[in-house]
């Protein structure tokens, strides 16, 4: 082969290899309504993180966890990689164009909170020269671009349903809301709800259930939390006009207290994990809220997209504040950068989808 032949190859290798790593980065990437998102494994990427947490000023103290001095940074390197196709990368600058004058609203508990911080980063490092507003109360914490007039806001709800002080204690009322107001004419709504619900003890938040006009002391709370997203169900069916709202409702977030739970009897919880579990599949117990979300959401008659982040979230036992944080050991919120920056990238997919 000639040098010139030669030269020519590689200019056509090059040429090829140019437009696959543009077809794996650009946002106009189409992925098919028939993949499965949420079936697939994490994957070393050496281009991740999508942004240096050290630069984000939306992040709760106790999830970022390089500035608490996390020494291992091999959980910030890995992207998830769906079995049946590939997502696009996440552009956050085409997002706030996409959806400008647009308001998304996330309403939930602190893993609801989790997600919001890391599509702010997300969305501050893709524009680190536009101007932002942002204002944080106990119960809400809004960010705004006025250049794209796109805003993106947590609102405090763990249970979705009301929990109210009465003369007998602590009363969660299954078929109550309230603050719905402020769920009225956003554009984009996406609810969490579980974990407060498996509490007992003293991590309990509630003294009595109430249906109807019934107390109760106790009751499973796999069937109070039924009752409460069938009354948060029934509000959507009832209030919501899809062509003006796109309501998401992200699944059950993992937690790793107990290693027996992947397979390794003797670790104790998630401190100390710097890899994922490999491949596809979870060892551990699937969580009742599962099924029961799943029920639930099939019923209504509204669409609702679920984030179905359970098995990649159960896969990362290596993404947690784990004791870097300081309080107790923290096995259930995920450090941001990290795993909560795919379930963006997930709904960024769907979006673009849609």
């Amino acid at each position: 082969m000639s040098a010139k032949t030669r030269i020519s190859c590689l200019s056509y290798i090059n040429k090829i290899l140019v437009v696959l790593l543009l077809s794996r980065t650009s946002h106009s990437v189409e992925v098919s309504q028939s993949c499965n998102l949420f079936q697939g494994s994490w994957v070393f990427d050496d281009s991740y993180p999508l942004y240096d947490s050290l630069e984000c000023p939306f992040i709760d103290q106790g999830l970022n966890c390089l500035k608490n001095g996390r020494t291992d940074q091999l959980y910030l390197k890995y992207r998830w990689q769906p079995n049946d196709c590939d997502l696009p990368r996440f552009d956050g600058e085409d997002l706030l164009k996409n959806f400008r004058g647009k308001n998304f609203m996330f309403v939930g508990d602190s893993l609801s909170s989790n997600q919001w911080q890391s599509l702010t980063c997300m969305l501050h490092a893709a524009v680190p020269n536009s101007n932002y507003t942002f204002d944080q109360t106990r119960n809400r914490s809004v960010l705004s671009f006025p250049e794209f007039e796109f805003t993106v806001t947590f609102l405090k709800n763990g249970f979705l349903v009301d929990l109210v002080v009465e003369e007998a204690g602590r009363v969660l009322k299954l078929d109550s809301l309230s603050r719905t107001e402020q769920w009225k004419g956003v554009d984009f709504l996406i609810f969490n709800s579980y974990h407060w619900w498996i509490h007992t003890g003293r991590l309990q938040t509630w003294d009595y259930f109430q249906a109807g006009d019934k107390l109760y002391k106790d009751m499973d709370h796999m069937e109070a939390y039924r009752i409460a997203l069938t009354t948060w169900a029934n509000w959507i069916d009832s209030n919501i006009d899809p062509a003006v709202t796109k309501v998401f409702f992200q699944g059950i977030s993992a937690v790793h207290y107990r290693g027996n739970d992947w397979n390794e009897p003797k670790v104790q919880d998630c401190g100390g994990q710097t890899k994922p579990i490999e491949g596809s599949t979870y060892p551990g117990e699937r969580y009742p809220g599962e099924a029961v979300v799943k029920s639930v959401l099939s019923n209504m008659t509204k669409p609702v997209t679920l984030l179905d982040i359970t098995l990649l979230t159960q896969l990362r036992k290596d993404g947690h504040p784990s004791r870097i944080a300081s309080g107790p050991t923290d096995c259930s919120h995920w450090c941001v950068a990290g795993v909560p920056d795919a379930w963006n990238e997930l709904l960024y997919t769907i979006l673009l989808q849609k």
